[in-house]
């Protein structure tokens, strides 16, 4: 017997996009490259019981190696993400599965793709690290608040990285770990962020 299996086939064909497993046990598509390497608005879900992709409401703004965060309100985060003219994004869109749905929200400090999301036990997302506009590795990082909808910025990493891995521990910290920096030089370094040294400047 076969370890993987056909299913259905996604309404629209796309690259460096995101998927998200909601509450409700279906997978959510959002954005990510077509054929013609422009960047998709369009979202699809889907429904692993039928084995089937059914389109569901558009981004106001196509993106592609953005992040994608499932919110503990059942909400998703998407943030940041490059677009057909590989300029990074600095707008943020909420998917309600119930309206079916994308909704703007506050923006992001930096501009950047291909950083990492992490959801905190506090509720609020870690936005951290990725490219700029000029491709150049970050180490900033934000934080995002879904109760005012809004980001602020965090503390530093002690590099600047692209291509890393962030994971939450059971004592909620975040490891932070590898990449390439700003010499295109691949690290072996790894740090933490701790969620109870946030700074307090907030903005919108």
């Amino acid at each position: 017997m076969r370890s993987f299996n056909l299913t259905g086939n996604l309404w629209t064909a796309r690259e460096l996009h995101t998927a998200t497993l909601l509450n409700s046990g279906k997978v959510l598509i959002v954005g990510g490259l077509d054929l013609s390497r422009s960047a998709l608005a369009s979202a699809e879900l889907y429904d692993p019981a039928s084995g089937k992709f059914a389109p569901t409401g558009s981004l106001h703004t196509g993106r592609a190696v953005h992040t994608a965060t499932l919110l503990k309100d059942g909400r998703v985060l998407m943030t940041g993400g490059y677009d057909t003219n590989c300029n990074a994004v600095v707008s943020s869109e909420l998917y309600d599965e119930q309206t079916g749905t994308f909704q703007r929200t506050g923006d992001l400090y930096t501009a950047r793709y291909g950083a990492s999301a992490t959801l905190l036990d506090n509720g609020r997302v870690l936005i951290a690290g990725g490219q700029d506009h000029n491709g150049n590795p970050l180490a900033s990082v934000e934080l995002y608040d879904p109760t005012t909808k809004t980001f602020k910025v965090a503390a530093r990493m002690n590099s600047m990285r692209q291509g890393f891995t962030t994971t939450l521990l059971s004592d909620g910290q975040v490891l932070v770990v590898g990449g390439m920096d700003f010499n295109a030089l691949v690290l072996s370094g790894a740090e933490f962020y701790h969620p109870n040294r946030e700074p307090r400047k907030s903005r919108r």
